[in-house]
């Protein structure tokens, strides 16, 4: 890592948290959903951690692509794909504007392009976690009724670059969103909860 600029890490961790604040945009088309894009890289990173994992892959170097993937986004918004179509942004720029005087920008831009360029396997099922992120949320919004995620998940599905990928989304379709939490370990829980026995 570069020398560290304490003063310049306080602005770059403040510029960090508008993520919180940038909301994906692609759902005004899908009519449903909702997230922001702090929301979308923590499971994104995590995500790429079990796809690493998988894939006998680097899992530090997967999750890192993960955490940064879409810092640019602070400063150019979230750019759905009809947004993509008439309109373009320099992200490698903004990023390196956000990085500059940190001491992080030689190792954040390096993981930049290599997930821009797709160079390694990290690279791959980092874009794939991205696409994964996606494919959970529509399958939710599938799962409560929105006719019109069936679509967006056909391309999404067809994204996904590694087999690790394309297997956890096949598993991930097959699932109900609710499975994990309301077929838990004791079903019958359910039954008992109001006292009967």
């Amino acid at each position: 890592m570069n020398t560290m600029n304490i003063e310049r890490l306080a602005h770059f961790l403040h510029e960090v948290g508008m993520l919180k604040r940038t909301p994906r945009s692609g759902y005004q088309f899908l009519g449903t959903g909702q997230e922001n894009v702090a929301e979308h890289s923590f499971r994104t990173a995590v995500i790429g951690y079990v796809l690493a994992g998988l894939a006998g892959a680097d899992q530090a170097r997967t999750v890192f692509m993960c955490l940064f993937h879409d810092l640019h986004e602070s400063r150019v918004g979230d750019m759905n794909y009809v947004n993509r179509m008439y309109n373009s942004t320099d992200d490698r720029q903004a990023l390196s504007d956000a990085l500059q005087g940190t001491g992080l920008e030689k190792e954040v831009l390096g993981l930049f392009d290599d997930l821009e360029e797709v160079e390694s396997l990290e690279a791959a099922l980092a874009q794939d976690a991205d696409q994964l992120d996606l494919i959970l949320n529509l399958k939710e919004q599938q799962d409560l009724g929105n006719k019109y995620a069936s679509k967006w998940l056909e391309c999404a599905k067809e994204r996904l670059r590694t087999s690790q990928g394309r297997d956890l989304g096949d598993k991930i379709l097959e699932a109900d969103h609710t499975d994990w939490w309301f077929n838990g370990p004791d079903k019958s829980w359910w039954v008992r909860r109001n006292g009967k026995e």
